[in-house]
């Protein structure tokens, strides 16, 4: 494995969610793999469980980390043949190339601005990195997808149904900002993947990317998607049509007590962090049927699977 930016960069999905779990019994077993490799993680914004899942991971293989936060005044030249005579010291070419030079796999991690649709999507820092670095490259979350969090997702989700093809709702859930569509593009894209049966669910003027939700049932009427579900994920995100605009803010869109009872008996998930009594009421994360926590531990063990295998193939 060169690079993971997508669930088309994973493979047979079953074979590495079965690997993950074995990885999950006994997390230093490959240690070895690891020796006298370093990892590096750039940060261009503010990471708690990614950061420290994918440490977490990279040192259960045996490896060194350096951690760099690239999120205040690092100012990168993207363009070729520019005039660098701006506030732009250092082009991409030789940043990625120099930290390849240190590291022995990077993961990167940036947000989509909201600002340019085009911009966002071209994911222009990963893919230049991809190709500069001359080392593999893992997204530790970009403009458009966020594949650790669902490769985890995934994992969490085989390991609590109890029914060989569960039905998996993905709702929209009302905030106060404007949110990318990184990880409901992304879980879209793995469930879609996947063998459930998957619905996404949201308000008018909040359809994701069609090249993400290819295959998904999108239904407009919350409850109707709700009803008989075996996992409920909820999260918020911005308009793609309107892009970045926060359209409305139905608080009934929230998940409550009310809203599960319609499920079957349903786990709820999301990826965190979470506005509670915003997205979800404190009795239904705090309830016997959230494995948020869980499905948070499981980024560490999904992390530690791609970087295992980057390893063996170097």
């Amino acid at each position: 494995m060169k690079c993971f930016k997508s669930v088309l960069d994973a493979g047979d999905l079953n074979a590495l969610v079965q690997e993950i779990l074995e990885i999950k019994k006994n997390p230093h077993a490959n240690k070895h793999l690891g020796e006298n490799k370093t990892m590096g993680m750039i940060f261009l914004n503010p990471s708690l469980r990614t950061r420290l899942s994918t440490q977490k991971a990279a040192e259960n293989l045996g490896m060194k980390v350096i951690s760099l936060n690239m999120n205040d005044g690092w100012q990168l030249e993207m363009e070729d043949g520019t005039v660098m005579n701006d506030d732009k010291a250092e082009h991409v070419k030789e940043a990625a190339a120099v930290i390849g030079s240190y590291c022995d796999i990077i993961g990167i991690r940036s947000f989509a601005n909201l600002n340019n649709r085009d911009d966002d999507y071209r994911e222009e820092i990963l893919n230049k990195f991809i190709t500069h670095s001359g080392v593999p490259i893992v997204s530790l979350e970009s403009g458009t997808l966020h594949p650790l969090q669902s490769l985890a997702d995934l994992v969490t989700i085989e390991e609590f149904k109890t029914k060989p093809r569960p039905k998996v709702v993905m709702t929209w859930a009302p905030h106060p900002k404007a949110l990318p569509q990184a990880v409901p593009n992304s879980f879209a894209q793995w469930m879609c993947k996947a063998d459930v049966d998957f619905v996404i669910t949201n308000p008018e003027g909040y359809d994701l990317d069609p090249q993400f939700t290819e295959g998904a049932d999108v239904i407009h009427d919350q409850e109707l998607a709700l009803s008989g579900a075996d996992f409920v994920y909820s999260k918020n995100w911005s308009s793609f049509s309107d892009y970045g605009r926060v359209l409305t803010t139905p608080r009934n869109w929230m998940i409550d007590e009310r809203k599960m009872a319609v499920t079957g008996d349903a786990k709820f998930m999301h990826c965190l962090p979470v506005r509670r009594n915003v997205v979800v009421a404190d009795e239904v994360i705090d309830g016997p049927n959230s494995i948020v926590i869980q499905q948070a531990a499981n980024r560490e063990f999904a992390t530690q699977a791609v970087i295992k295998r980057m390893l063996e193939a170097l």
